[in-house]
């Protein structure tokens, strides 16, 4: 299984007057362009998952639209508090075993997906820098749970040249 683990792309500065309620801050059109060109580029190389679970915030639910769009399964998209600021590992853990899929993949925030990579590998101090719109594969050798696996890849738009 791989459990893919992504941070939210491109979105407005944060404190802008526009969205007093930051949880409603979107993405920025430039930002959604770009992610788009970076989730395609990863589809290329095996970026497919079969559903995605995203933070109830405005960028993180359309960071995962893009994904959809831009993957070829056509994943359907659920909206779990578990991954707004402060996520939740275990819940996530939880929904990821109940769930028949190959491949999920997880939208939140900084520094959230850090320490759910950590903790996805093992060390949940691992310090995994994401950048806005990072992408890291976690193949998962056993069930899913700490420790579970290996990062196999971890992706940015300056890696991929975007």
């Amino acid at each position: 299984m791989f459990i893919y683990v992504a941070r939210h792309a491109w979105a407005y500065q944060y404190g802008d007057e526009r969205w007093p309620d930051d949880s409603q801050r979107p993405l920025e059109e430039a930002g959604r362009e770009r992610y788009a060109l970076v989730v395609g580029k990863l589809a290329e190389i095996g970026f497919a998952p079969d559903l995605i679970a995203t933070s109830p915030y405005a960028r993180c639910v359309q960071t995962a639209e893009v994904i959809a769009a831009e993957t070829p399964r056509n994943p359907q998209i659920v909206t779990l508090d578990e991954l707004a600021p402060g996520s939740d590992f275990e819940a996530l853990i939880a929904w990821t075993r109940s769930v028949e899929a190959d491949a999920v993949c997880w939208v939140g925030h900084a520094p959230d997906v850090s320490f759910l990579c950590g903790e996805l590998i093992g060390c949940r101090a691992a310090n995994i820098r994401f950048a806005k719109g990072a992408v890291a594969a976690v193949r998962a050798f056993e069930e899913p749970g700490g420790g579970c696996g290996e990062l196999y890849w971890l992706a940015t738009a300056k890696s991929l040249g975007i």
